[in-house]
C-alpha cells in the first residue's frame, strides 16, 4: 500500500516545532496581536521547520494546533493556553524578529527556542516608575488636546499616576481587572471633584481632568485586535474580545457613577459640564503636538523601542492633524474620528514596514489621543447627575467613535499592504489587515 501524505520529521522534532510556534503566538496573542496574524505567524514557523499541513484555532483565551502526517499517522495536536501578562512592546518586537529570522531559515530550530526562552525570561527595558510617568504625561497631553491648561494638564498627571500606582498594588495581590477599572474611575472622578470642593482652584474643570484619567484607562483595551477579529472572521476569539472590553468599561463606568453619586450625597456642589471648544486652525498646531506626545507616552508607558516610540508619536502627531482638519471642514465626530484613524493605520502601515517594526505598535499607540474620554464622561455625568435621556445617546456616539478608531486603523493597514500577485491558498483565506506576524507570506505558500 502507498503511504499518502508528507513526509515530516521525526516525532520529538514535531513536539520540538510546535511547542516553540505556540509560544511564539501566546507572546502575540497576550500582546493584543489579532487572531488572523497569529495564525499567520504559527503556520508560517511551522512550515519553516518542515511542518507544512497544521491547522491552528484560536479561541482567545487558548490556542491549539494540529499537524497532519499522512494516511498512517495520527496527527499531533498540541494546545496552549493564553497567559495574562502585563504589555510590553519590546517583547513583541523581539518576537517579531525572531519570526522574520525563522521565516528566513537564519535560525535552527533549537537556537530560536534558547532564543524565545531569553526573550521571554527578560525583565521591562524600563524602570516600573518610568511607566507610571509615562501614564501621566499622556493624560497631560491629553489634557491639552481637549482644551486644558497647563495647570489642569499637571492635575490630570498627578491623578494619573495616582491610580496606576494604586493599579499596581491591586495587581501584585491578583484583584480582578474589572475591580481595578471601578476603583481606576472612582479615583480620577473624585479626584477632580474634591480639587474643585477645596476652593483653591476655582478654574479647575472637572470634566477635562476626569476626561483625561478615563482616556487613559481606556488606553489598554483591545478595541483594534477586537474589531480586526470580527473584520477577519474570527468571531469566536472576537467575541471573547468584545466581553472583555464590555466588562472593562462598565466597571470603568460603574467607578465613575459611584465617584458622582458619593459626591451628590456629600453635598458637594454640582459642577457643570465643560463644553469642548470650538474648531480653531489656531490650536491645530497645538492639539498636534499634544497628540503626538500622548501617542509617544502610551508606547513608553508599554514598553515600546526608542524608534517605536518616535514612529509611534510621529503617527499620533498625524493623526490628531487630520482629525482637527476635518472637523474644521464640518465633518462630524465620528466622521473625523474613522477618516484620521484611517491615516494612523496607513501610515503606521507603511512606515512600520519600512523600520521592521510591528504595525500593531503604531497603530495602538496613534490612535490613544482620539480616544472618546470626554463623550464617556459626559454621558456618564447626563445619566447619574442630569438623570437625562441624553446620556444614552451621547454614550452611543462615545462607542461610536471608539468603534470608528478600531475600524479605521484596520482600514488604513489594510490598504498599506503592498499588492501582491500569485498569491497561495494560505495567503488568500488570511488576506487582510495585517498588524502583527510575517509581512510577507511564506514561499511555501505562493507557489502555485
Amino acid at each position: 500500500m502507498v503511504v499518502q501524505g508528507p513526509a515530516l520529521p521525526e516525532e520529538r522534532t514535531v513536539h520540538f516545532v510546535l511547542d516553540l510556534a505556540l509560544r511564539i503566538g501566546e507572546v502575540q496573542m497576550s500582546s493584543g496581536a489579532g487572531a488572523a496574524d497569529v495564525t499567520a505567524t504559527i503556520i508560517a514557523v511551522a512550515n519553516a521547520y518542515g511542518l507544512p499541513h497544521c491547522e491552528v484555532d484560536v479561541i482567545f483565551t487558548s490556542i491549539t494546533v494540529a499537524c497532519h502526517r499522512g494516511t498512517e499517522l495520527s496527527p499531533v495536536t498540541t494546545l496552549r493556553v493564553v497567559q495574562t501578562r502585563g504589555l510590553d512592546y519590546t517583547r513583541l518586537a523581539a518576537v517579531e524578529k525572531l519570526v522574520r529570522d525563522i521565516t528566513g531559515r537564519r535560525i535552527e530550530v533549537e537556537d530560536a527556542h534558547a532564543e524565545l526562552n531569553r526573550i521571554n525570561s527578560a525583565e521591562h527595558p524600563y524602570p516600573r516608575w518610568v511607566a507610571t510617568a509615562s501614564y501621566a504625561g499622556l493624560a497631560a497631553a491629553v489634557t491639552i488636546f481637549i482644551g486644558g491648561d497647563p495647570l489642569m494638564a499637571l492635575f490630570a498627571a498627578l491623578i494619573t499616576a495616582l491610580i496606576d500606582r494604586v493599579g499596581r498594588m491591586l495587581n501584585r495581590r491578583a484583584l480582578p481587572f474589572f475591580f481595578q477599572q471601578v476603583l481606576g474611575g472612582a479615583l480620577a472622578t473624585g479626584g477632580a471633584l474634591a480639587l474643585l470642593a477645596s476652593g483653591m482652584f476655582p478654574a479647575v474643570k472637572p470634566t477635562v481632568l476626569v476626561a483625561a484619567a478615563i482616556t487613559v484607562l481606556l488606553s489598554g483595551l483591545t478595541v483594534v485586535s477586537t474589531v480586526q477579529d470580527a473584520i477577519t472572521g474570527f468571531n469566536v476569539t472576537a467575541a471573547g474580545r468584545t466581553m472583555e472590553v464590555s466588562l472593562m468599561t462598565a466597571g470603568l463606568t460603574a467607578g465613575v457613577v459611584i465617584a458622582l453619586n458619593i459626591a451628590v450625597a456629600l453635598g458637594l456642589p454640582e459642577t457643570p459640564l465643560a463644553d469642548p471648544l470650538p474648531p480653531s486652525a489656531l490650536r491645530l498646531p497645538v492639539q498636534t503636538l499634544a497628540g503626538a506626545a500622548a501617542a509617544g507616552c502610551f508606547a513608553l508607558a508599554s514598553y515600546a523601542p526608542p524608534r517605536s516610540m518616535l514612529v509611534a508619536a510621529v503617527a499620533g502627531g498625524v493623526g490628531t492633524a487630520g482629525y482637527g482638519g476635518l472637523v474644521l471642514a464640518g465633518a462630524g465626530p465620528i466622521v473625523a474620528s474613522a477618516g484620521a484613524a484611517v491615516v494612523i493605520g496607513f501610515a503606521g502601515g507603511v512606515i512600520s514596514r519600512r523600520f521592521r517594526m510591528p504595525p500593531l505598535i503604531v497603530a495602538v499607540s496613534g490612535m490613544v489621543p482620539l480616544l472618546p474620554g470626554l463623550p464617556t464622561y459626559r454621558a456618564l455625568y447626563e445619566l447619574a447627575i442630569e438623570r437625562s435621556p441624553a446620556g444614552l445617546s451621547t454614550l452611543m456616539i462615545a462607542a461610536a467613535i471608539a468603534l470608528a478608531l478600531a475600524a479605521g486603523v484596520v482600514l488604513g493597514e489594510y490598504l498599506a499592504q503592498p499588492v501582491r500577485t500569485k498569491l497561495g491558498r494560505l495567503e488568500r483565506r488570511l488576506a487582510g489587515p495585517r498588524l502583527s506576524g510575517p509581512l510577507q507570506p511564506n514561499k511555501r505558500h505562493t507557489e502555485s
